[in-house]
This record gives C-alpha cells, sequence and structure tokens, in this order.
C-alpha cells in the first residue's frame, strides 16, 4: 500500500506498522459532509422508493410468503460479487436435497449459509439488537462447513488482512486493513454510531456504516458478504423495511467495479459524496425493482389461487413461493398431510401446469416451479405487472 495514496483524506490515515507495510486505518464515524443539491434529491427519491416498498409488503395478508425468494436473490447475488456461481435454481435444489451429494464447500452451500446468516440475524435481533456480537454469530453461520471454515468463523482476525489483486502482498496490495488493534478500536467505534441517535438521515448513516465495515474488514473471509448483510439488517432494524424484500446486491453487482472504486476512494480521497451518491442511488433503482417484483410476485400467487381454488390447494401453492423446488415428502412435512394426499396434490399442479417434475425418475422426484423462479430471477423489465400498478415502473 502506498501512503501517497491516502493522504489528506477525511476518511482516515495510513500508518507503518513495525512490520515495516503501512496500513489503513479509518477515522470514527461520522464524517463531515457536504450536502450538494444533488445528493439531497437523491436521498428523497431513495426514501420514497424505499418507502414505497415497505408499505405494499405491509399490505399483503402473508408477506412472510413472498419474503423467501426476495432473501435467496440477495443470497444469490451478493455471493455473485464474491465469485460464487451458484444460480437460484441451484440454491433452492440443494435446500431440497436433491443436490446432497455435492461436496460440503460447494458454491450452493455458499449460498445456501448467506441464506441462514441473514435468516439467524433477523431472529436474533429481537433479543439482540445489531451489535457486534450478532455480527460474529452471523459470520460463524455464514462461513460453516464451506470455504474458509478455517479461518476463524465467529471470530475477529487477530492477524492482518489486505485487499488485493491474486499475488498480492502486504507490500504491494493497493489497501490493507487496519493492525489488530487499532481494528479492535475501529470496531468499537462503529458500534458505538450505530447505537448513537443522529440527525443523520438513515439511509446516509447506513452507507457510512457499510463503507466503515469494509475500511475496517474484521475477518479473515466473508467481509464483502457480511458487510452486505448489515445493510439489509439495519434496514429492518431501524423500520426502513417491514419485511427483508430489498436486494441491494443485484444493483451493487451490475456495478461492481464502479462499487470498489467508490469505496476506495472514500479511503484515498475522503470522497464520500460520490459514495453515497453511488449508494443511494443503488437504493432508489433497486427499490423500484423490487417494488415491481413484489407486485409480480403476489399477481402470480392470486392467478395461482384463482384457479386452485380449493383451500388445501392454495397452502401448497403458497409453500411453492417460498420452495418453488420441493419433494412430495417435504409437502407431506411442510403442510402436514399424508403422503398420498401430498402427491394428489402436487400431481393435480402437474396437470396446471403450475409446476413439472424434473428429476425424470420413477422415486425421489422433485418437481419445479417455473414461473415463480422466473419472476424471482429475471431483470424487472421483463416482468408483466397489472394495469392498477402500473405506477410502480415511474
Amino acid at each position: 500500500m502506498d501512503p501517497k495514496d491516502y493522504q489528506n483524506s477525511t476518511a482516515g490515515h495510513p500508518v507503518r506498522t513495525p512490520q515495516g507495510y503501512w496500513a489503513f486505518v479509518p477515522s470514527p464515524l461520522p464524517p463531515a459532509l457536504e450536502w450538494p443539491v444533488s445528493l439531497v434529491g437523491v436521498l428523497s427519491s431513495a426514501d420514497q422508493a424505499i418507502s414505497r416498498l415497505s408499505t405494499l409488503a405491509g399490505t399483503f395478508p402473508f408477506p412472510h410468503v413472498l419474503m423467501q425468494p426476495f432473501v435467496r436473490r440477495e443470497a444469490v447475488q451478493s455471493s455473485r460479487i464474491e465469485g460464487k456461481r451458484a444460480s437460484l435454481v441451484e440454491l433452492y435444489t440443494y435446500e431440497s436435497g436433491q443436490l446432497s451429494f455435492l461436496e460440503p464447500a460447494s458454491d450452493a452451500s455458499e449460498v445456501y449459509n448467506y441464506v441462514r446468516a441473514l435468516d439467524y440475524g433477523l431472529d436474533r435481533r429481537i433479543d439482540l439488537p445489531v451489535s457486534l456480537r450478532l455480527i460474529r454469530e452471523m459470520h460463524a453461520r455464514l462461513m460453516e462447513n464451506v470455504r474458509g471454515s478455517n479461518l476463524t468463523p465467529g471470530e475477529f482476525r487477530r492477524s492482518q488482512n489486505w485487499i488485493g489483486p491474486s499475488g498480492s502482498t502486504l507490500m504491494s496490495a493497493p489497501y490493507v486493513s487496519p493492525p489488530v488493534d487499532e481494528m479492535n478500536q475501529a470496531l468499537g467505534d462503529l458500534e458505538t454510531f450505530t447505537h448513537s441517535s443522529s440527525p443523520i438521515p438513515p439511509l446516509v448513516r447506513i452507507g457510512l456504516i457499510h463503507y466503515q465495515f469494509e475500511a475496517i474488514h474484521p475477518f479473515l473471509d466473508g467481509n464483502g458478504r457480511m458487510g452486505r448483510l448489515l445493510i439489509m439488517l439495519l434496514m429492518c432494524e431501524w423500520g426502513i423495511l417491514s419485511q427483508p424484500i430489498f436486494n441491494l446486491s443485484s444493483y451493487i453487482e451490475q456495478h461492481c467495479l464502479v462499487y470498489y472504486d467508490r469505496l476506495l476512494a472514500v479511503s484515498q480521497h475522503g470522497d464520500w459524496e460520490a459514495w453515497l451518491d453511488f449508494f443511494i442511488t443503488g437504493i432508489q433503482v433497486q427499490a423500484q425493482d423490487d417494488t415491481i417484483r413484489l407486485v409480480a410476485l403476489n399477481d402470480l400467487r392470486l392467478r395461482y389461487h384463482r384457479e386452485v381454488r380449493s383451500e388445501r390447494m392454495v397452502r401448497l401453492v403458497d409453500l411453492l413461493f417460498e420452495r418453488p423446488i420441493v419433494s412430495i415428502r417435504q409437502v407431506e412435512a411442510a403442510l402436514g398431510i399424508p403422503f398420498l394426499t401430498a402427491l394428489r396434490q402436487v400431481e393435480k399442479l402437474v396437470e396446471a401446469r403450475v409446476i413439472r417434475e424434473v428429476t425424470g425418475r420413477s422415486r425421489n422426484r422433485f418437481y419445479q416451479a417455473d414461473e415463480i423462479l422466473k419472476v424471482i430471477g429475471a431483470p424487472a423489465a421483463e416482468l408483466e405487472i397489472p394495469n392498477d400498478q402500473a405506477d410502480t415502473k415511474k
């Protein structure tokens, strides 16, 4: 790390370690921010977009049914940013047990751990607010039994790490995170800022916290995914979202190079405004995208309800939105019905072309809901929505 690249930054300062390499130590939050008119405008639009998404989710009688697809979409896309290539279909198939023969370190198992970590954090925050302890507990689940599980899951690092291209060393990497003692102090300061009241708008605070977490880089592995998990956790903790139905990682993945450039520019030049403009624009764009997706999912769900009519079949339809790939045994267990009843209901949905059998086997079959998977994974521009919801595209 070249200390000349980090001079005069309001975000922190470079320090030379006893071992001779340079590292960056972030300053405590909040920084002194300028508020250009453009940033204020983007913030206003983002507040409106995320509020519209949260309000819409709150109008559905069973929001948890439609929550699960968003959690898994976020898991897939956040993991892609880190080079994990598992698709939505592979994730759902892995969860269903069809790919149980995969090695524990497969991409699908790593993405599934992201789901586990987020679910755990959302459940745990009822008793434990967003804190360093909760972050460690989530990280333990994120890294359990996958690649990197030997790198002290659930514990903050006790050695130095750095960020750079393959082959980088502490001397050559463009960014070296704070040494351990400074890291621990920075984490304490970050927790204090997170819990303190502040006149800074919540979306801006989350943008500051995400930068700070990535700059501190407190784990030996999994820092990017944990930093994005923290965004969702804080949005739910602070009441910005009523449900975890937001996929900011989709926007970040589409603009990955800009994302990393903006984060580095804060460390090197104190360019907070450019980072916040990127971050909050992403919230605005993605909230609009996810509003369209949420409407499309609910419209598909209601159409299936009209087609099947039976209350028992409606329960199975709702199960498909949580698990678009299922087996008869899983339907039996999830709905608490006899195996033969589950079989008959599944066969009716096959006849209605809501699902199709995908294994080609005579036993241990799995069934896939293609339309649901398409709505979850397709770009929002390709989704059809009802006419009375067309204004969500604006």
